[in-house]
């Protein structure tokens, strides 16, 4: 690869491309797309609500320092809302679920900014480092059309810490009893009163494999990882600017426990999985206020990056596959206020991605390039006669090269009938472009047949030039949620008590199908109905300074139509149960953070029979808890926590399927619904400088 010219070409892309500057409001503070508030301290607040009609939460600094929380995909112990889960044995890859769907249907944002998807959106939890965060926004159900179509159950939305923040340096340590280690480090420079810098740095590396169940198999591969990035800020009167870049590297190595380590991929003998990922990215926002007294402003900015990913599983001559991954976003918005009743937000959008998949199976090998391109423009209008009542209704219009044009209305009202009580209610429409082989690549480490087709009425082995040739509707949902959040005066403080209901049905679907074939994996459109159904109570309350609780119970249905039958979705836990507690003595000096969770049991695809007559796996899988506590102690420029996770020790049985015969048809590593590693200790230090 020519990186100097790839880098040329990411630079150019957001050069000459466009997208927003937008920010969540809370219930205390109204959404300023350009004025922003600048609050001096290390920390930002913990959780609260978000303000507008949109039904969701911000999470901040407090809240994530309640646990190690190494990256996104750490972030969410204490979220009852959200699950994160492994995907499969062999790539270590984590997956987001949100009202009981794969992360797949989450719009993924960084800074308003779409995340980068194909081939990487198993990673993306992991390539967002904890410690650079400031917070997190989780909304609920069909989001603002601003920032695309792909939001079905949800959008995330992090936010960095920036370059015009107090300037100091930060440095996060971090190591555990599975001898991995974290570095992170950020430094903050105020070159003038109008212009502000930051570098970013991330570090991670697993000193050696556990098989703690000693099947032979390396529980998690071992990750070795770096990520940089140069942020830019630059603010002169009614003009705002933000750029930066940034570079990733991602090595993982898995499979059986053998020979030396790091075990290469290619050793004979061995089924070993190799991923190496390498991400370049860009990305520059401009905004300038029109006019202060209607808020009218004009904002563009754009985000470019270029992703490459070499993969293994067995061995080279097995199964690989190769990305080769440019793409852009942008947008240009106009918003104006018309009076303190009346806002309007309309822009034009284009996006683009282009890939070549290279695709190799027991020795042969094809080429796909993949070239997507999307304009698009919407328009919302949002209607606020008082505190009490907030309609925002949002249209927007897209037109794919490879799918055609689709439309994609949205709608959320906001209703405070009473100080104790807030009522929202959301339905919409959500589209996304889907990917197959590049998206759950994780399948290829299965000895399973993999089986690409239209329906599932042939079922035959999958070919390369079926593999490269496969063509998958555009995915298309309905989503509509109702919540309700009660303030209940207990004593000196409040309870806040939220229960929701969320209903999501498919039009059209990519289905992963492990049931109609246990010899198969068949990947195909969607032939007949794939609905949930996820209801929520949570409720928080804080009895005195010192103290803080939550409790929250979380049902899903998940339904899918697999080789002509309506089944529950399988791997999916059909509840769960959350309880935080949280104790800040002696002026908050002292820290302890105990979060116990339990999660519900749930369906087994259907099984097969091994080699000595006995079923693959059971057709349910239980109920397991898991228990984590943190103890943090304060200083004036430092901070030192201890910690534990999993505390139960609840480790699930057999986590690779048939782990003595890898070569077979029997083998199966992508059976995960439950921890794979058990106790696991850890300790780290947070320095201000």
């Amino acid at each position: 690869m020519n990186i100097k010219r790839t880098i040329i070409q990411i630079l150019i892309l957001a050069a000459g491309s466009t997208a927003t500057l937008t920010a969540q409001e809370t219930d205390t503070a109204r959404r300023a797309t350009l004025e922003e508030v600048s609050v001096s301290g290390r920390r930002t607040e913990g959780v609260s609500r978000l303000g507008g009609a949109e039904n969701g939460q911000q999470i901040g600094q407090d809240e994530l320092f309640r646990a190690a929380c190494c990256n996104l995909g750490e972030s969410f112990v204490a979220n009852p809302a959200v699950d994160v889960n492994y995907s499969d044995a062999a790539t270590g890859a984590r997956q987001i679920k949100l009202l009981g769907l794969s992360g797949t249907y989450v719009q993924m944002l960084c800074e308003s900014l779409p995340m980068s998807g194909g081939a990487s959106q198993p990673y993306l939890l992991g390539f967002v480092p904890g410690a650079w965060m400031k917070s997190i926004s989780v909304s609920k159900g069909a989001s603002s059309v601003k920032n695309g179509s792909q939001s079905i159950t949800g959008q995330i939305n992090v936010e960095y810490l920036k370059p015009d923040d107090e300037p100091s340096v930060d440095i996060n340590l971090y190591g555990d009893s599975h001898l991995k280690i974290e570095g992170n480090a950020k430094a903050n420079i105020h070159i003038n009163k109008k212009l502000s810098t930051e570098l970013l740095g991330h570090y991670e590396h697993d000193f050696m494999h556990h098989d703690e169940n000693g099947d032979g198999w390396i529980d998690m591969p071992s990750v070795d990882h770096y990520n940089l990035q140069n942020r830019w800020k630059y603010v002169s009167g009614r003009y705002i600017m933000h750029a930066g870049v940034g570079y990733l590297q991602d090595r993982r190595h898995g499979g059986q426990v053998e020979g030396d380590y790091p075990n290469t991929p290619t050793e004979p003998g061995r089924f070993a999985v190799g991923i190496d990922s390498r991400r370049m990215e860009a990305y520059m926002k401009h905004a300038y206020l029109l006019n202060r007294e209607h808020n009218t402003n004009l904002a563009l900015t754009a985000t470019a990056y270029r992703f490459d990913l070499d993969g293994i599983f067995g061995n080279a001559a097995r199964r690989a596959l190769g990305e080769r991954q440019l793409g852009m976003s942008s947008l240009l918005m106009l918003e104006h206020d018309f009076n303190d009743d009346h806002t309007i937000s309309t822009g034009l959008s284009f996006s683009a991605e282009s890939a070549d998949e290279t695709l190799g199976l027991q020795g042969s090998e094809g080429l796909r390039q993949w070239r997507e391109y999307v304009p698009g423009a919407y328009a919302q209008y949002t209607f606020t006669p008082s505190y009490r009542f907030t309609a925002m209704a949002g249209l927007r219009f897209d037109r794919s090269s490879l799918n055609g044009g689709y439309f994609t209305p949205r709608m959320h009202l906001k209703w405070v009938p009473a100080d104790w009580l807030t009522l929202r209610g959301s339905a919409g429409m959500g589209h996304r472009s889907v990917r197959p082989l590049a998206e759950n690549h994780f399948i290829l480490s299965s000895g399973r047949t993999i089986d690409l087709a239209p329906g599932v009425v042939s079922i035959a082995p999958m070919t390369v030039s079926e593999a490269l040739t496969f063509q998958p509707t555009l995915e298309s949902a309905v989503n509509a949620g109702l919540s309700a959040a009660f303030y209940i005066p207990v004593g000196d403080h409040t309870v806040t008590l939220n229960a929701e209901y969320y209903y999501t049905d498919f039009q059209h679907q990519l289905v992963v199908d492990y049931d109609s074939d246990p010899t198969a994996i068949l990947l195909y459109n969607l032939q007949g109905q794939s609905y949930s159904h996820t209801a929520q109570v949570d409720a928080t309350y804080e009895p005195t300074d010192e103290w803080s609780l939550m409790a929250a119970m979380r049902l899903n249905r998940v339904m899918c139509t697999y080789g002509g039958q309506l089944l529950e979705k399988p791997l999916q836990s059909r509840y769960k149960a959350l309880l935080t507690v949280g104790w800040k003595p002696m002026m908050g000096i002292w820290q302890v953070d105990v979060t116990l969770a339990l999660n519900g049991g749930g369906r087994m695809p259907k099984a097969y029979t091994l080699a000595d007559g006995t079923p693959s796996w059971d057709e349910e899988f239980p109920a397991y808890p898991q228990l984590n506590i943190q103890l943090t102690r304060e200083f004036r420029h430092f901070s030192l926590y201890i910690g534990g996770e999993n505390l139960t020790n609840y480790r699930q049985p057999m986590p690779v399927i048939d782990a003595a015969s890898p070569w077979s048809a029997t083998f199966e590593p992508t059976m995960i619904w439950g921890p794979v590693n058990g106790i696991m200790g850890y300790a780290g230090i947070r320095m201000t400088l």
